[in-house]
């Protein structure tokens, strides 16, 4: 694949297919205030005001109306005004799952020539986009991603994306409704898999990346954090800042969250957290709460809180088995059980999670729950105290036949999103002038 420009800055627009509860939702609308008489003179800067309180989707949609309507993603004046008054929507983008087994066997992703060399198969990269206040799922295409690039964090907007392969890592960022790429430097240590923090603000991009940095020789894990910082002010470092992790931690996750100015990543054998200070640049180990009976702990933001979701398994102490919230109190070290899944519940929950473990995610009030090599989720309404299930995504469901799940690669990874059709602090990465590393797919 040909290098692409490290900043790309012509949108692209995309069809968005929905459904709800299974089936294709019907978008027509009839109703007596929709007058033609009274919408055709409505003034042009009231009607935009109207049009940034669209959902992402009904907003692309509306762009199909005229040749101005479709011209608002070229606006700078539309653009400002979105930015400044469109609501926040907590949504959640998944992602097909790649196994550990599916970066160092490649086999099924090349096919062989009769030269005996082998070329690498295209495959189409797509999300899945779950608004959870009106339970629906769209699929999302992103034709312009490189292969060998998977999605590692999200933050403002923004996806963050990192190369595959082992050694210096590129990040792009990735703004999914409208189809820009940035680039960042890659990486200055050698990695294998990473976790990846990421902060967007609306005047600055902070990046972190943690993990075995590949040095040592005998098998023993040096794990070390490198960290990337633009802001509007003119300071940036362009992973020039590092620091080691608490000895003795195991940073197995793979994901990593932002609450306010922190990263937080899971820590393993025995369950603590990791804490990592942007502005001081230091870690610190907190301890997990009833640490040596929790079973796939997650760790999510609500509402500028960090929370712990995790099974516990106390059965020999008359404690009965349950999956439990704690949020972490301003301390930093202690924690406070705020919620439990109601018995009944959690007794078919885990009779449909049978071991396999499961995944969690949050975003603003709500937390999905996703039990592993299923189809099978749980949306949590933090603030409603509501359970429900939510209905498997139609676009991904059954795809490698094994038992209506998805199974496999198909598994679904998802992460906290919130759709912004403008993400302009992308554009302080055009003021950096090093050369960027160009790829090739």
């Amino acid at each position: 694949m040909e290098a692409f420009n490290p900043s790309m800055t012509i949108p692209f627009s995309y069809t968005f297919t929905s459904t709800s509860s299974g089936s294709t939702t019907s978008h027509t609308i009839t109703s007596p205030w929709m007058d033609p008489r009274i919408w055709s003179k409505l003034p042009s800067r009231l009607l935009d005001r109207v049009l940034t309180f669209l959902p992402p989707p009904a907003f692309f949609r509306a762009r199909c109306v005229c040749k101005r309507w479709y011209a608002l993603l070229f606006s700078n004046t539309f653009l400002e005004l979105y930015i400044q008054v469109s609501p926040r929507h907590h949504w959640f983008l998944f992602f097909k799952h790649k196994t550990l087994k599916s970066y160092i066997y490649r086999n099924n992703n090349s096919n062989s020539n009769n030269d005996g060399t082998s070329e690498t198969r295209a495959t189409a990269f797509e999300g899945y986009l779950f608004d959870p206040c009106d339970v629906t799922w769209y699929r999302i295409s992103f034709p312009l991603i490189p292969s060998g690039f998977s999605p590692a964090s999200s933050s403002g907007g923004l996806i963050c994306l990192i190369s595959d392969e082992a050694g210096a890592k590129t990040l792009i960022l990735c703004n999914p409704l409208i189809g820009t790429l940035t680039q960042l430097p890659p990486t200055l240590r050698p990695r294998l898999f990473p976790s990846i923090g990421l902060k967007i603000s609306p005047s600055s991009i902070d990046v972190s990346v943690a993990g075995d940095d590949l040095i040592s020789p005998y098998a023993v894990k040096n794990l070390s954090t490198e960290s990337f910082h633009i802001d509007a002010g003119g300071f940036y470092s362009l992973w020039g800042t590092n620091s080691s992790l608490p000895r003795l931690c195991s940073l197995e996750s793979g994901r990593m969250i932002c609450v306010q100015s922190k990263f937080y990543c899971m820590n393993y054998s025995p369950f603590s957290v990791l804490s990592y200070d942007i502005s001081s640049n230091t870690w610190i180990n907190i301890q997990a709460p009833m640490r040596r009976f929790l079973r796939s702990p997650s760790l999510v933001e609500n509402q500028g809180k960090l929370v712990l979701v995790a099974a516990v398994e106390k059965s020999k102490l008359n404690v009965p088995k349950s999956l439990r919230l704690w949020g972490l109190q301003s301390c930093g070290t202690a924690w406070v059980e705020i919620e439990r899944m109601p018995q009944q519940l959690y007794l078919q929950f885990t009779e449909l999670e049978a071991g396999n473990g499961f995944e969690s995610v949050g975003h603003g009030e709500f937390i999905v729950i996703m039990i592993r090599g299923s189809d099978k989720a749980l949306l949590f309404d933090i603030f409603m105290k509501r359970w429900q299930w939510i209905p498997p995504c139609p676009y991904v469901h059954g795809c490698n036949g094994g038992g209506g799940g998805y199974g496999g690669d198909g598994e679904l990874h998802g992460f906290a999103y919130e759709p912004r059709i403008a993400t302009p602090v992308t554009a302080l990465l055009d003021q950096l002038t090093l050369p960027f590393q160009s790829f090739s797919g």
